[in-house]
């Protein structure tokens, strides 16, 4: 029986407020489901980075989880078995064999299942003088597989924030076949404006394919202030949404004929120079 598939998309992006209590941030992403699935009726929804916990190297160790098993995993195992959607979970601190922690993206079916998880590949470890120094690296341990999800018959990327600098990580996902890139993310107030939207619509641009973005919402209390501005940009680098900073649910419809367009009126993918340069995955 052959797959179905289906050009038009819905999505859902939850850019949702978080806090040190974990119960009542899974309970406030359980009800932001609920309400988008009952409003909007999406296909697939995203969450943001570490949209269980506080984002800090202090916390990771203190909210890990293991997953499947994990509460984090079971509730969003739940939601999309009950609302019947795709659920991109944004990211948790995953307890991992040897008591390492990971920067992890689950993704669950409409039948509940686990069909994917992302550790996140690079680490986000900066010093920008004036700025911000951040060292994921002092508390967490990088991934080293890509992830790949298929939905409706269109292959879609998964990343996490600091992995959209990389160009040849998105490259891989093109070579891959995939039309869309999903990056959970929490860039800061000293990235953000600077960075934020030029990534997004760099790897669009470069990659030919839709780029989606969900960040945390914005909160000045916080240790790490999220910049928002969740965000879907299409093949042509062009923004089709964006958040602003607080909680807010983006909606957007996906049109993957649109990527097709794109790739065959500027035919890059064909004209690449494979004789002088490549970007190849890993065996």
């Amino acid at each position: 029986m052959s797959k179905v598939t289906s050009n038009i998309m819905r999505l859902a992006l939850l850019q949702l407020k978080g806090s040190k209590d974990k119960l009542a941030n899974l309970q406030n992403a359980s009800q932001k489901i609920r309400d988008a699935v009952k409003e909007h009726k999406p296909r697939l929804l995203t969450l943001p980075e570490c949209f269980n916990c506080p984002y800090g190297t202090k916390y990771f160790r203190e909210y890990a989880e293991t997953i499947p098993s994990g509460e984090s995993s079971q509730t969003l195992s739940q939601l999309a078995k009950e609302m019947g959607v795709y659920i991109v979970g944004g990211t948790i601190p995953e307890l991992g064999d040897n008591d390492k922690i990971y920067n992890t993206c689950t993704v669950w079916s409409p039948e509940g299942n686990l069909i994917a998880k992302h550790r996140k590949m690079h680490l986000f470890d900066i010093d920008v003088k004036g700025g911000i120094r951040f060292k994921e690296s002092e508390t967490l341990s990088a991934g080293n597989e890509f992830t790949i999800i298929e939905v409706d018959g269109h292959k879609i990327g998964i990343g996490i924030c600091y992995d959209i600098r990389f160009e040849e990580m998105a490259k891989v996902y093109r070579n891959e076949g995939c039309e869309m890139l999903i990056y959970p993310a929490a860039f800061n107030m000293t990235t953000g404006p600077l960075h934020w939207e030029l990534l997004q619509r760099s790897r669009a641009n470069d990659n030919q394919l839709y780029v989606v973005t969900t960040s945390p919402a914005r909160d000045e209390s916080a240790d790490y202030v999220a910049f928002g501005h969740s965000m879907v940009v299409d093949p042509w680098a062009k923004v089709v949404k964006s958040a602003k900073e607080g909680e807010e649910t983006v909606v957007a419809d996906i049109d993957f004929s649109l990527v097709e367009q794109v790739r065959q009126q500027i035919p890059v993918y064909s004209q690449r120079r494979l004789d002088l340069y490549s970007t190849t995955k890993k065996c």
